[in-house]
């Protein structure tokens, strides 16, 4: 979910400058970024994988606004988290999408954790930068069903209490519409509840290079 906040100039200028360095280097580094492969990943402390489209995608869509979309990311471990860049291109311009870190990278997707926006620009390109921990530890568990706050009753409601699990490894990462109107714009529609409020739209990338129990970040070594 998009919020409007009041962001410091310096920090404008810096995605601005980031972002036009990684469409120039997309243009220039195009047969060479193609060809990364689950098979080329840096298995140390960085490691670089692409996005590609999601399985499922309605042919007008693959066909129309999204022929071009993919996405290209790096993480680098510093120790104590790692630092994930993620740009994405070829998308429809000035729109809102929503990135989570998954289970599997297709339906149903299993257990997904948000992780923050990318808003792409006129010409249709994306970036941002998470930190957190983004390597082959990476999981999420509850002991137990406990009380949860009911926040948002969108399509898809809180719930009010979490479900019980044991460890479970999260690594792969997806891509989604934040609204449902820009999906069926894109030729992509339906909703899901992969937004802050409940009511995203559907699944644009992910990382279904990899196979399901096989993710990218299980590459990276802590």
């Amino acid at each position: 979910m998009k919020t409007t906040t009041r962001v410091l100039p310096q920090l404008q200028k810096w995605k601005a400058a980031a972002l036009a360095a990684l469409a120039v280097a997309a243009l220039s580094a195009t047969p060479a970024l193609a060809g990364v492969t689950p098979d080329t990943l840096i298995d140390s402390n960085d490691i670089r994988f692409n996005l590609i489209l999601s399985k499922g995608l309605p042919p007008q869509a693959v066909k129309g606004a999204l022929k071009n979309a993919h996405g290209q990311v790096h993480i680098t471990s510093v120790g104590s988290v790692e630092i994930m860049e993620v740009a994405v291109f070829g998308l429809p311009p000035n729109t809102d999408f929503d990135f989570f870190v998954i289970q599997v990278p297709n339906k149903p997707f299993g257990l997904a954790w948000y992780q923050g926006d990318i808003e792409t620009n006129k010409d249709g390109n994306g970036f941002n930068r998470f930190i957190g921990r983004f390597n082959i530890e990476t999981f999420i568990v509850s002991l137990a069903s406990v009380p949860a706050p009911v926040v948002f009753r969108k399509a898809f409601p809180d719930a009010s209490s979490g479900p019980v699990s044991g460890r479970i490894h999260t690594y792969h990462l997806g891509l989604w519409f934040n609204s449902q109107l820009d999906g069926e714009k894109a030729g992509a529609p339906g909703v899901t509840p992969f937004n802050g409020e409940g009511n995203a739209g559907v699944q644009v990338l992910n990382t279904g290079e990899f196979e399901d129990l096989a993710g990218p970040l299980k590459s990276l070594k802590n």
